[in-house]
């Protein structure tokens, strides 16, 4: 009787293990399911429309020239809007050559020993259309959909849609009084020589857009900046499937913002179309700008900074 009662005890006890076993199996394939259903979390797409619509935003306020109400209105736009991003903004007022300049600068900084990775573009318009062929329209103001809104929308949705935690630190700086030169009293690339004079230290590497939006999109290597982060950026863009825009050639020596940095030995590079034909005309409007076009410049800087800095797994 006592082996009976033993027997059936083990009976119980086996099958009560197996029970159990089974539950386990069950709710491990169970609880495998629910997590494979989880959608992975993904860096966010360029979006050409939102672009574009704050390209027409700056634009439909009026030229951006220095002391202009448009002007204000832009720098006080930029200011809120990076703020609204979470960003830390830095609103920089220096003096280069008897002038004031109004910088901006949106921070994402998360230690001292990450690479620090400058973006730039410049949200001033220039004062005068002197390359229009039109005599009477050469002191005018320029509208500058192209140049200088296109840079600085790009640059506007990138802090939208940068990873968190990507690995570097990373400053957007909105550069003032690029625009000025070639004429009497005017003076190029202000905001960007008063910034590199002002930096502490040195950032790792530079990367400025300007006249990024033209329809027809030629972005020649531009042989003033540096040729080893120029071939990282354009064999990204060949990556993506690029190449026809970000053509592997060198073409013009141009004096943009990236040049006080290269002149300061900081490693950087001009993306700019320079064969745009409305440069400096009235003809610089939206409708000479494609939302492809910026979202061509955005991906590839998007991507190259992930690949070059890469982000936590």
């Amino acid at each position: 009787m006592r082996i009976a009662i033993l027997d059936a005890i083990l009976m119980f006890s086996t099958a009560y293990r197996k029970n159990q076993l089974l539950l386990i199996i069950v709710l491990s394939i169970s609880m495998s399911s629910c997590i494979s259903q989880i959608p992975k979390s993904e860096t966010p797409t360029f979006n050409p429309e939102r672009v574009f619509q704050d390209l027409e935003y700056q634009v439909d306020l009026g030229p951006r020239v220095i002391g202009s109400h448009a002007h204000e209105q832009v720098r006080s736009w930029l200011l809120s809007t990076s703020k609204d991003l979470g960003w830390e903004v830095e609103d920089q007022t220096l003096y280069y050559g008897g002038h004031e300049i109004q910088n901006i600068i949106a921070k994402r900084e998360i230690n001292d020993n990450l690479p620090w990775v400058i973006l730039g573009a410049h949200y001033d318009s220039r004062i005068i259309a002197d390359r229009d062929p039109l005599p009477e329209n050469r002191t005018k103001p320029v509208p500058g959909a192209n140049d200088g809104a296109s840079g600085v929308s790009v640059l506007l949705e990138l802090a939208r849609i940068l990873p968190d935690d990507l690995q570097a630190n990373i400053w957007l700086v909105y550069f003032d009084a690029e625009d000025n030169g070639s004429m009497p009293g005017g003076e190029w690339i202000l905001g960007s020589r008063a910034f590199v004079e002002s930096l502490q230290g040195k950032p790792d590497a530079v990367v400025v857009l300007d006249m990024v939006g033209d329809e027809d999109l030629n972005i020649h290597i531009e042989t003033n900046s540096d040729p080893n982060l120029a071939q990282e950026i354009w064999g990204i863009a060949e990556l993506l499937g690029y190449e026809n825009e970000f053509i592997n050639l060198p073409k013009y020596r141009i004096i943009d913002d990236h040049l006080p940095f290269i002149q300061a030995g900081i490693p950087a590079v001009d993306i700019i179309d320079f064969d745009y034909p409305y440069w400096h005309t009235l003809a610089d409007t939206t409708d000479k700008v494609s939302p492809k076009s910026l979202k061509i410049v955005g991906d590839v800087v998007q991507k190259w900074l992930i690949e070059r800095y890469g982000v936590n797994p």
